[in-house]
């Protein structure tokens, strides 16, 4: 092989030109023929028997030369991509443009590019840190799910429903006279102000007794997940069976002993508070990680080619249907249910995948710049951690993943750190809090 010339001809593409020698492609073309031969057979042979020199004049000079090309453009394009040191982002476009028995073969390699990417001024990002204040009635919210993990189910047969109560209906859903798919249901719960059904529907079933039948009246959202009932003026036939409600118990120090692992209100209280404090700080810290972030990624105005982006949705495609797959469901089944296909959907993630690619280039420019490394303990410690969270060996987790990606992981997790450690905070945390 060489490598005849080298030409950029766009920001983000360069075109090879690449030439094979008249020996190297006999031999490849020779061993197309030594590969298809047990196929060839013509009068007055047997199958396999045919020489190369008869193939050829039968099929014509040219029968192998796709297959020889084939096998050679792998090798011969990955010898001048690393001869040129190009980075590259996608696979290569290759055109063939001439072939000759006594000169060989000449290809043209079209290469998309990872982008050069200028950043500056990433270290004094200003952003804000605001650490919530726990109030008394975050406490009380904490503490009412374990009033209602405790609550005592009480039946009602001597007044008309009301918000908050539980009831269990029959009710059968029509478009004019019709009954449609999925509107029918027996003996189903329904706590009255969940927003469990159709908006409007659940106010209409309050008022009503035990036995009462009775017509709700609603019109289908717009942005409904069913396009074809999306608008829709219905009608459901209802019967209201039963009602009840949960009473809570009063807070106090046995329900406590009962239900927690303290002794006293005043020290579970004590406990909620400490817990929601340290849930307060993270959420701040990763508020304000998200706010950095999104400063590093406005300072990206490269070009970038588009098949990274496209790349990039295909890896959280694959992700949400293995999501899916956990369901027992499928793409074909979400979009029956969400009256999407395949290009509404993916174009759902391209905001997303933009701002991943451009935040990832930005983070690995940062590395390069600031000559971040780990180290051979770090590496080995995150192995170690990965592989006991997944149950399974350090060595079986080196040969799963792909070990240079996974070090980049590393050095741009400590690009992210740098960033946050030289950043401005705008907004203090709470004093309380800090302490």
């Amino acid at each position: 092989m060489s490598l005849k010339s080298t030409t950029k001809t766009d920001v983000n593409t360069t075109e090879l030109v690449i030439a094979i020698d008249a020996e190297t492609f006999e031999n490849a073309v020779e061993r197309a023929y030594q590969r298809q031969k047990k196929n060839i057979q013509l009068p007055g042979f047997r199958k396999g028997k045919v020489s190369r020199r008869l193939a050829e004049k039968e099929f014509g000079s040219g029968v192998f030369y796709e297959e020889a090309i084939n096998s050679l453009i792998g090798p011969e394009l990955d010898s001048a991509v690393k001869e040129t040191e190009l980075d590259l982002v996608d696979r290569p476009s290759v055109e063939v443009l001439s072939i000759d028995k006594e000169t060989g073969v000449e290809l043209k390699a079209v290469c998309i590019t990872k982008p050069v990417i200028e950043i500056s001024d990433y270290k004094g990002i200003k952003a804000s840190k605001t650490v919530k204040a726990i109030t008394d009635e975050d406490i009380d919210k904490q503490i009412d799910m374990i009033r209602r993990k405790n609550a005592r189910i009480v039946s009602v047969d001597d007044r008309p429903a009301q918000l908050q109560d539980e009831v269990i209906i029959d009710f059968e859903g029509f478009f004019g006279d019709e009954p449609f798919e999925g509107g029918k249901g027996e003996d189903n719960p329904l706590r009255l102000g969940s927003g469990q059904f159709i908006p409007g529907f659940e106010d209409q079933v309050v008022g009503h007794s035990i036995g009462d039948e009775f017509d709700v009246n609603v019109t289908f959202p717009e942005d409904y997940q069913m396009t074809d009932y999306a608008g829709k003026d219905a009608v459901f036939k209802c019967k209201l069976k039963a009602i009840s409600y949960e009473e809570l118990p009063e807070i106090d120090d046995d329900l406590v002993k009962d239900a927690t692992e303290f002794d006293t209100v005043d020290e579970y209280r004590a406990d909620i508070r400490a817990k929601l404090e340290e849930a307060a700080v993270k959420q701040a810290e990763s508020a304000f990680e998200g706010e950095l972030l999104n400063a590093l990624i406005e300072k990206v105005d490269a070009p970038i080619p588009n098949c990274m982006y496209e790349q990039r949705i295909d890896a959280l495609m694959r992700s949400f249907e293995q999501q899916l797959k956990q369901q027992n469901m499928d793409l074909n089944l979400y979009f029956q249910y969400t009256g999407m296909d395949m290009d509404s959907f993916r174009d759902t993630y391209r905001d997303r995948a933009v701002n991943e690619v451009k935040l990832r280039l930005a983070l690995e420019k940062i590395v390069e710049l600031e000559n971040i490394e780990v180290s051979d303990e770090e590496i080995n410690n995150g192995l170690a951690e990965f592989a006991a969270s997944n149950g399974v060996d350090v060595e079986t987790v080196r040969r799963i993943i792909p070990m240079n990606d996974y070090v980049t992981d590393l050095k741009v997790q400590k690009a992210v750190d740098l960033v946050k450690e030289n950043a401005v905070v705008t907004e203090p945390a709470s004093e309380d809090t800090a302490e």
